[in-house]
């Protein structure tokens, strides 16, 4: 029998990965705005879900992508939220970046339901959802994730259970710490490159065949020599981002010296009109 899945939240990310899940099951979206809803219905196969209160059939899956915490509340936890509308067996994936403890919040009520959840962000940008490459960290069950597997490995490259459910949300926070660290290094490396008078897209020909080598410096580096910004993952996000993290070490006692720093980056990055610039504007800052 044909899986039913309901998708929710055709953006950047969820776009490209609900038109990968359309040819392998029964597939129903729904966005905010009903004319993207109606745009992606000229690309893909499936059907739009025109009022997430009014949930007309049982599915299978239900898989969200959506803004942020507030979002992912309302969508999962308000009075006319998903959790009062479907049924029993639904099994609930969430590859939104939000806090581990409203993930923990959506577990406990969906196992009072008799439902499933799994917490899973994604890593990779446009570009590996477009590629359906993305990289998943998960939480949650490990029989849940296994079913989960079977509908995400269609637009991922890598897909990993880290523990109970909260955990791939804390490890999305890692992974978002690490990416603003590398990319303020980079940025500092062709700043000084730049003034020491050297050609910056030789030298990061020659050290990128090093250590110093990474996802940013082979796919950001000629963009960010270029002051081209408008790509990528959005400043905005990265904030709202970092503050999760920050506000989690916070909760747990950990020390972010450097998360913090970066984060006040991006904050004077914004200041300079670049809110939707991409993250490896960070040089921009250093070349005013």
């Amino acid at each position: 029998m044909t899986t039913k899945v309901l998708f929710i939240g055709l953006g950047v990310m969820g776009y490209p990965m609900a038109g990968h899940l359309s040819k392998h099951c029964d597939l129903h979206v729904y966005n905010r705005s009903t004319s993207k809803s109606q745009r992606w219905l000229e690309e893909y196969e499936g059907q739009i879900l025109l009022d997430l209160k009014k949930i007309d059939h049982k599915f299978d899956l239900v898989i969200s992508c959506i803004g942020n915490d507030k979002d992912l509340e309302e969508v999962y936890l308000s009075e006319q939220g998903l959790l009062a509308q479907c049924d029993s067996k639904t099994l609930f994936i969430d590859h939104t970046t939000a806090s581990a403890e409203l993930a923990r919040r959506i577990d406990a009520s969906t196992k009072q339901k008799g439902m499933a959840f799994i917490d899973a962000p994604v890593s990779g940008g446009e570009q590996g959802a477009i590629n359906g490459q993305l990289t998943i960290m998960c939480g949650g069950e490990e029989a849940a994730f296994k079913q989960a597997s079977d509908l995400m490995r269609h637009y991922a490259k890598a897909m990993n259970l880290l523990g109970p459910c909260g955990s791939g949300q804390l490890c999305k926070m890692a992974n978002q710490m690490a990416v603003a660290g590398v990319v303020q290094g980079l940025a500092e490396a062709i700043h000084f490159s730049e003034k020491a008078g050297l050609d910056c897209k030789q030298v990061v020909d020659v050290i990128s065949k090093g250590a110093a080598q990474s996802w940013q410096m082979d796919n950001r580096s000629d963009t960010m020599i270029d002051a081209e910004y408008e790509h990528g993952f959005a400043v905005d996000l990265m904030r709202k981002d970092l503050n999760i993290c920050l506000s989690e070490a916070r909760n747990i006692g950990a020390k972010l010296p450097l998360t913090a720093l970066i984060d006040q980056f991006y904050a004077d990055v914004q200041d300079m009109g670049g809110a939707r610039w991409d993250t490896s504007s960070l040089l921009e800052r250093l070349r005013k």
